[in-house]
């Protein structure tokens, strides 16, 4: 059983199968979007966006795929390299994006994280640099 879409004749379960993944792809994006509206501070909404528009994105790359090679128009490359793209620039853009919003907090004086720059791990601190740490606020450590 098949239906005619757009002038492209399309069998039923590549419709469903199809329609499944915009509509999920959809749903996903619009979630990320709640989260990006919800959430209070930046660098909690930086997250929901970026990792959100990818998986959307991957969803929506493979009901192309599928329409564009079920009705018979071939192999969708371009479609392929959009998702591509978008997995490698938007998470080194949301990296560089909070490490400015980092940067910058800290020079305002804000409370957030220390840098781990200098932090060797598994170094016991010592009895005078622990007592130390406890009495400084968040804000004063550098």
């Amino acid at each position: 059983m098949s239906t005619e879409v757009m002038g492209v004749d399309l069998p039923l379960w590549a419709q469903i199968l199809v329609a499944a993944l915009v509509f999920s792809g959809a749903l996903i994006a619009l979630m990320g979007s709640m989260g990006l509206w919800r959430l209070k501070s930046y660098f909690e909404r930086v997250h929901a966006p970026s990792i959100i528009a990818t998986m959307g994105c991957w969803l929506i790359m493979h009901a192309t795929w599928i329409y564009f090679s079920v009705s018979g128009q071939g192999f969708v490359m371009h479609s392929v390299l959009i998702a591509i793209f978008i997995a490698v620039t938007v998470p080194i853009t949301t990296i560089f994006l909070m490490r400015a919003a980092l940067f910058r907090s800290r020079r305002a004086g804000e409370n957030v994280p220390p840098t781990l720059s200098n932090l060797v791990l598994n170094e016991p601190l010592e009895e005078e640099e622990a007592a130390e740490l406890e009495e400084k606020p968040l804000a004063a450590k550098k």
